[in-house]
């Protein structure tokens, strides 16, 4: 009897210390690009403020690598007692898994999704040496030009490459798609002229544009971006497409389901609070409150909507 009581309360007290550890531990966010990117600028957002709620520190870890996979592929592997979170958006989440004989993780199986974050638009751009000011203008100098029929993505497989696909079939226009190293070489050669045409997300093109040293001629939310409502939506310059990337936080399975519902809340209240909303859009980019539930109807019908876009490329990388 005596035995049994014993064990019980060195199971209880093991238990205890257990969770005071578990509530110690800093909660790590992985993100699998550079410092300074736009995903790394909402980890860093979001983690100043929920560290002050957790009351536990927060470090943002950068796992750069394979396009974001080595990340994405750390934070499968995390054990139970080390609270970790990815942060990631469709290049790793979806495009990835689809692309790749093996990714190193399945998306589903893998990873829980804990709450999108931020939404993001993507626009077309040309460069001064482009006659064209509006979009349908923009496809009958493509079609007109077929030796110019080309455009500029911060990276092959990535959501502006396959918008630009998608506008591409809109306009049955065939176009060679150019792949850069990230947005910056990407505008370097828009505004050099090596390449007439770049899709890229919205907020990496807006201040090149402000500058007057090129033009986006549409972007691909519903309706027009408070970032800048001067620039017409796709669907008001005739083409029926509308298209969002987004940062979402998942959690992987090894996290207990309490856990990631526990970190999910606190997420929530992070971005409703103002201050971060402010610094969402001092960055120029749009915070979104999400709870578990509405991540995972998002992520359903955003790979309803984007898988055969994809898987009818038949991008290889």
């Amino acid at each position: 009897m005596w035995k049994l009581v014993e064990s019980l309360v060195a199971t209880t007290l093991a238990l205890a210390a257990s969770l005071c550890q578990a509530q110690d531990t800093p909660l790590r966010i992985v993100v699998g690009y550079a410092p300074g990117g736009a995903t790394d600028r909402v980890a860093r957002i979001v983690a100043d403020k929920l560290g002050s709620k957790l009351g536990t520190p927060v470090i943002v870890e950068n796992k750069t690598g394979a396009g974001g996979r080595l990340s994405a592929q750390a934070v499968k592997a995390a054990p139970a007692n080390q609270p970790t979170l990815l942060l990631a958006n469709p290049a790793v989440m979806l495009v990835a898994p689809l692309v790749f004989a093996d990714a190193g993780y399945d998306p589903e199986r893998d990873f829980r999704p804990v709450s999108h974050v931020n939404s993001y638009e993507f626009g077309v751009a040309v460069g001064s040496a482009v006659p064209v000011k509006e979009l349908p203008h923009l496809m009958a100098w493509l079609r007109a030009n077929p030796d110019k029929a080309n455009f500029g993505v911060p990276a092959t497989g990535s959501l502006p490459h396959f918008f630009g696909l998608m506008v591409g079939d809109a306009a049955k226009v065939r176009a060679e798609v150019v792949g850069y190293r990230g947005s910056a070489p990407l505008l370097n050669d828009l505004l050099g002229g090596q390449v007439p045409v770049a899709f890229d997300t919205f907020d990496s093109l807006l201040p090149q544009h402000e500058a007057g040293k090129i033009r986006i001629l549409a972007v691909s939310s519903a309706k027009r971006s408070p970032l800048d409502a001067k620039i017409p939506t796709f669907k008001e310059s005739g083409m029926d497409l509308a298209a969002t990337g987004w940062n979402t936080f998942f959690a992987p399975m090894s996290m207990p389901k309490a856990q990631a519902e526990r970190l999910s809340g606190l997420i929530v209240e992070v971005m409703k609070d103002p201050d971060t909303q402010r610094k969402f859009e001092t960055a120029k980019m749009e915070p979104v409150v999400a709870t578990m539930a509405q991540t995972e109807a998002m992520l359903k019908a955003y790979r309803a909507q984007w898988a055969p876009v994809v898987q009818r490329s038949g991008f290889k990388p």
